[in-house]
């Protein structure tokens, strides 16, 4: 296992680490939220619109009624 931290200078006391890495360790990003994509069908026009009747037994009903 290789050290992540590495002292350069000096002399640190095991305390002084132990508040060093507790610090680095608080600084850690936050994972950034996921972004969640929105559905823009809603409030697209074209939904609002009847779909064509089809031919059949039922079609002249079909044709008169709201779906």
């Amino acid at each position: 296992m290789s050290a992540y931290l590495r002292i350069v200078r000096g002399d640190a006391t095991p305390e002084e680490l132990a508040a060093l890495v507790a610090v680095l360790a608080t600084r850690q990003a936050a994972p950034e939220p996921a972004v969640v994509p929105r559905s823009q069908t809603w409030r697209n026009p074209a939904r609002a619109m009847r779909k064509a009747a089809a031919p059949g037994k039922s079609g002249w009903r079909m044709s008169a009624l709201p779906r």
